[in-house]
């Protein structure tokens, strides 16, 4: 066994396999195998997401054997798996989690471990939508309970400004899963704020991790 092995962290969705799905929805058409397909690609980055969090405050997931390992977040601290045998140090662990889009407060680990909950077993079509829909429309928040940046940007592939773009064009009609267009608008409203920087890659590399 490698004992350097660095955690590999579950990639960001493709926008063309989404747009498709949303595509069919707006007919009132649901493919099992995309929603599948899209629906456990979500859940493999939310669940990346929530253990690169989980690392950063002192519980990293064993790459080799998945045994939590706690550690103190200094960077040439050696962490160690007593289960396994596996080391490596914090400040190497932690470059696989930076620039990766990859880090966010209480209220976004709260939905994407939610979404990790639930869409397994969710069993209709329409559940399965409604779910992936409500994950994609969220927002980081602020202090006050402003909605900032969509946390589509942790999900998809692309900067902020076009993932906006992207998820401003997906096909939308009266066949559409319940609760779709509802939500469709509650993310215009909220995406106020954000359009007016969002083409600014200085605050858009800032709010990167």
């Amino acid at each position: 066994m490698n004992t350097r092995t660095l955690p590999q962290w579950a990639p960001r969705i493709h926008p063309s396999r989404i747009r498709r799905l949303y595509d069919l929805d707006a007919q009132g058409i649901y493919d099992d195998e995309l929603l599948d397909e899209v629906g456990y690609s979500l859940r493999a980055r939310c669940q990346s997401f929530l253990e690169a969090n989980q690392a950063g405050y002192g519980r990293a997931v064993c790459p080799s054997c998945g045994s939590t390992v706690s550690h103190r977040s200094r960077k040439e601290e050696i962490m160690h798996c007593d289960e396994c045998g596996w080391e490596l140090t914090w400040g190497e662990y932690f470059t696989t989690i930076q620039h990766k889009q990859l880090s966010g407060a209480a209220p976004v680990l709260e939905l994407f471990g939610d979404f990790v909950r639930r869409f397994p077993g969710a069993q209709k079509p329409q559940e399965k939508m409604f779910l992936i829909d409500q994950l994609l429309h969220g927002f980081h928040w602020d202090l006050k309970q402003n909605p900032t940046r969509p946390v589509a940007v942790n999900l998809i592939e692309g900067r902020l400004y076009e993932v906006i773009a992207f998820l401003d064009t997906l096909s939308y009609g009266e066949a559409s899963t319940p609760g779709v267009m509802e939500k469709r608008e509650e993310w215009v409203k909220n995406t106020g704020n954000v359009r007016r920087w969002g083409r600014s890659p200085i605050k858009e590399e800032k709010s990167e991790t």
